[in-house]
């Protein structure tokens, strides 16, 4: 399917979709957002796609935000229709039964920064640049910068982080938790897919319910999560996947997981 700002390809169960708007630094605008959207339920439809990647086309960014020229023509109930498509897209991407990996080869400010946050983990070039700078336009994040920020990195770090305006590098980023590697610039593709094509060869309904788990898990008490936990590990005993892999330990081989979600 050929898509206006996005390019997606699927190789080895590893699902790319590149941000293609290198002149706007890979702005989102809401034709971005829609083509994103059918992405992430492609992804979810096909077991073939077991991991997918994000990154973006350029040297120089990732994505450098939302696209500052469709501001003017809006209203503020239009602004809050943006933000809340933006937000809609963010969860469905962070929702997704699947392993998310934000490659990170340049600026992720504003919505970039907040749909890397959506990824299950981020990976960054050195010349990687982080932050949330909507308040140098009189602004604040609209796609969930100021609470998933906050949830990774603490209070405090994403009240200065938003409130300053400041960017950080990739270095700074991983010190304070928000990017999980670094890696120099041109290691960072093959890096990330190596990763990627690890996760692709483990069980894909186990990977669902780890990242289930962990993302239901953050929003309640510590019993309550381990609670989920002990649930999803007895569940998980009914999987081909887990029979599988046993007897292959068990037998000193390397197991072959097969299993679709539904499994």
């Amino acid at each position: 399917m050929p898509y206006e700002n996005i390019l997606f390809e699927v190789n080895n169960g590893i699902g790319v979709l590149t941000f293609n708007r290198p002149k706007a630094l890979n702005a989102l605008n809401p034709k971005t957002l829609e083509e994103v959207s059918e992405v992430v339920d492609r992804v979810r439809s096909l077991d073939a796609i077991r991991v997918l990647v994000l990154t973006g086309a350029g040297e120089k960014a990732f994505v450098a935000g939302a696209d500052i020229s469709e501001f003017p023509k809006m209203n503020p109930l239009q602004a809050r229709i943006f933000a809340e498509k933006g937000q809609e897209v963010f969860f469905k991407l962070e929702q997704l039964p699947k392993p998310v990996i934000a490659c990170v080869n340049g600026f992720a400010l504003g919505g970039g920064c907040e749909i890397a946050m959506s990824c299950d983990f981020i990976y960054a070039a050195e010349n990687a640049r982080f932050g949330q700078p909507e308040v140098n336009l009189g602004l604040l994040p609209g796609f969930g910068g100021t609470q998933r920020l906050a949830r990774l990195v603490g209070r405090s770090v994403a009240k200065e982080l938003c409130m300053t305006g400041d960017m950080i590098d990739a270095r700074q980023a991983k010190e304070i938790g928000l990017v999980t590697r670094v890696f120099p610039a041109e290691r960072l593709v093959e890096e990330t897919m190596k990763i990627a094509t690890t996760l692709a060869s483990k069980g894909p309904a186990v990977l669902r319910s780890i990242k289930q788990v962990i993302n239901r898990g953050m929003d309640v008490d510590l019993r309550s999560a381990c609670a989920l936990e002990a649930e999803a590990f007895g569940v998980s005993f009914a999987g081909s996947d887990a029979k599988e892999g046993v007897s292959a330990f068990l037998e000193k081989r390397k197991p072959e997981f097969t299993g679709s979600l539904d499994s």
